[in-house]
């Protein structure tokens, strides 16, 4: 695997695992900025009048949101604590496993909080449609743009390569 590696990039396995964690590690800081304003704001909706007011649903959705924000913030920063604690024991290649699995199911509980977060506006605001409305829009967006597209994606050049070959040679 190594010479296999060396040959294709020109970096040893070693090399490209630090790489590897390196980019996880910087792709994280823009994920958890934005759970940490989301998170900030839902703390500070509970202390408002006007939430004392509301229904047991908004309530109830404004916990789970709170909830789902909770869960990304834990699965976004836990490759960050897990390479602080292990960076020095070889362990990158099961940093790199285990910390993409947390990392897509972190932005799936970031896109539950703010689909959640927007519908629930949506209720307060203009109605329980609304809330089903913006809600279901929202959850397709996060679905279609941070799940759907990339899975489409060619895998690599080559994929890409032969697809060109092929559209070259019909008439």
């Amino acid at each position: 695997m190594d010479s296999f590696d060396r040959e294709r990039t020109g970096e040893t396995r070693n090399q490209k695992l630090q790489r590897n964690v390196g980019e996880l590690l910087q792709e994280l800081r823009v994920a958890q900025a934005g759970v940490q304003i989301l998170f900030g704001f839902l703390l500070s909706v509970v202390f408002t009048n006007r939430f004392q007011e509301a229904s047991a649903l908004e309530k109830g959705l404004h916990l789970m949101a709170v909830l789902l924000a909770v869960g990304a913030t834990a699965l976004l920063t836990a490759p960050a604590a897990w390479h602080r604690l292990l960076f020095r024991t070889g362990r990158r290649d099961e940093i790199l496993r285990v910390g993409n699995r947390a990392v897509l199911v972190g932005f799936g509980c970031l896109a539950g909080a703010v689909t959640l977060t927007v519908a629930l506006i949506a209720k307060v605001v203009y109605g329980t449609t609304a809330l089903i409305a913006t809600g279901g829009f929202t959850i397709l967006l996060f679905g279609v743009l941070w799940f759907v597209i990339p899975l489409r994606l060619p895998r690599d050049d080559e994929a890409r390569t032969r697809r060109r070959a092929d559209a070259d040679r019909e008439p």
